[in-house]
């Protein structure tokens, strides 16, 4: 049976808690054995090494040096790790050794709340299979990201928010590899609710599976 390992903590507005138990149900849904846990401390545990996934679901918060290193480690040897919005593109900003793992950093989201749309690039890869381009209502987030991602959707900044930006077109779901390791990122799912809009579930879903080894 493949096993997951959820950590949730971090800023409160983005409900890890709420998401952490919707990713736990899906997980299980999906025949994983999953462990949960609410501190940093468990990424430096040498147990992790033998997981076959990692979900990430911490916003602002901090990592210690010990515990990125063993996290580092354990992906680069063949654990899987998948994360979404926030709870792993904006977890640790302080903490450049896990920037590199998960292939992109958050800086803005000019606008806050606001409607746009998904654009599926790799309409042929099958983490996206039948999913088309969608509207999407939550934060547009403008990322700092690896070159070496495999872009699989894309949004497009109209200048709205921030005029300097218009017409950018941003990564909003990738994959990559860490070593041995898959990374899964989509940077939708500001908030618990939004795991009811059917695309986004289905991606960070479909991704979460495609990680873990």
């Amino acid at each position: 049976m493949r096993e997951a390992l959820i950590v949730w903590g971090g800023w409160a507005g983005h409900e890890p808690e709420q998401c952490a138990a919707i990713i736990k149900d899906m997980l299980e849904e999906d025949g994983f054995k999953v462990y949960v846990e609410h501190s940093t401390e468990a990424f430096a545990d040498p147990s992790i090494h033998d997981l076959s996934l990692i979900v990430p679901v911490i916003t602002m918060s901090k990592i210690e040096k010990e515990e990125v290193k063993n996290l580092a480690a354990a992906i680069e040897s063949g654990v899987g790790i998948a994360g979404y919005h926030g709870g792993a593109g904006d977890s640790f900003r302080d903490s450049t050794e896990y920037q590199f793992i998960i292939g992109g950093q958050w800086v803005a989201h000019p606008g806050n709340i606001i409607n746009y749309t998904v654009n599926i690039t790799r309409p042929d890869d099958p983490l996206m299979e039948g999913i088309t381009d969608f509207p999407y209502n939550s934060e547009q987030y403008y990322m700092h990201v690896d070159p070496s991602n495999e872009v699989l959707a894309t949004t497009t900044f109209n200048g709205e928010h921030a005029y300097w930006i218009d017409g950018v077109t941003m990564p909003v779901v990738w994959k990559r590899k860490y070593g041995k390791g898959r990374v899964f990122y989509s940077s939708l799912g500001h908030i618990a609710k939004e795991f009811d809009v059917p695309q986004m579930k289905t991606i960070f879903r479909r991704g979460a599976n495609w990680a873990a080894r």
